[in-house]
């Protein structure tokens, strides 16, 4: 018994008609034709659409659509199970459509790249340090200074082998002493990745 496709395409044939030249009158793109002569509803978004473009073709072919439309949903509850989903192929997507998804996977690679550079960056980096106080006096008359300043929240924080506990944000606090003239200030961090840095800073003290 023969399907729908196969009564479509060689009533096209007897007539003489190309896809292209059927394309032209039914304003059904050629591709589509084929996949209706060759029973390939994947090809398609839904039931309705294939019925429609079934009974266009049938009336241009001089075709009785009702018949056609019954042969299309004999063979059609036979394959009830078939979802009727545009198939994403190459040899279906546009020139356009192939330039915008190649761009799309290049921007997404690039992005995945940049993250994971970054990350790497950040694990293989020793952990920083900001000064938050004094933001810019090197020069003092007092005897004691508050050291305030921000590291990783994670980092192990030593100064003059005393052991300083951030907060939460990472934040610490040391009272530095000063005696008269030069005083270098030496904070040892070890990031969670166990990277190491050693800042130093001078203040200077005046004389009384």
């Amino acid at each position: 018994m023969l399907t729908v496709g196969e009564l479509l395409r060689t009533s096209r044939e007897k007539k003489g008609f190309t896809l292209f030249q059927v394309e032209k009158h039914t304003k059904i793109r050629a591709k589509f034709l084929q996949a209706l002569e060759e029973n390939k509803w994947q090809y398609f978004s839904s039931r309705i659409y294939i019925e429609g473009k079934i009974k266009n073709y049938a009336e241009f072919l001089g075709l009785e659509s009702n018949k056609m439309l019954a042969f299309f949903r004999r063979d059609y509850e036979k394959k009830d199970d078939v979802r009727f989903k545009r198939k994403v192929a190459s040899s279906y997507l546009t020139p356009e459509t192939k330039k915008y998804f190649i761009i799309s996977l290049i921007v997404i690679f690039l992005i995945f790249f940049g993250y994971f550079g970054y990350q790497l960056k950040l694990y293989l980096s020793p952990p920083g340090l900001t000064i938050i106080s004094p933001l810019k006096a090197e020069v003092f008359r007092e005897e004691k200074i508050k050291i305030a300043a921000k590291t990783e929240k994670d980092a192990s924080i030593t100064i003059f082998g005393e052991r300083i506990f951030p907060n939460k944000e990472g934040i610490f606090e040391y009272y530095f002493p000063l005696e008269p003239g030069k005083n270098e200030l030496i904070i040892e961090l070890v990031g969670a990745n166990g990277k190491k840095a050693v800042i130093k800073k001078t203040f200077i003290r005046t004389g009384r």
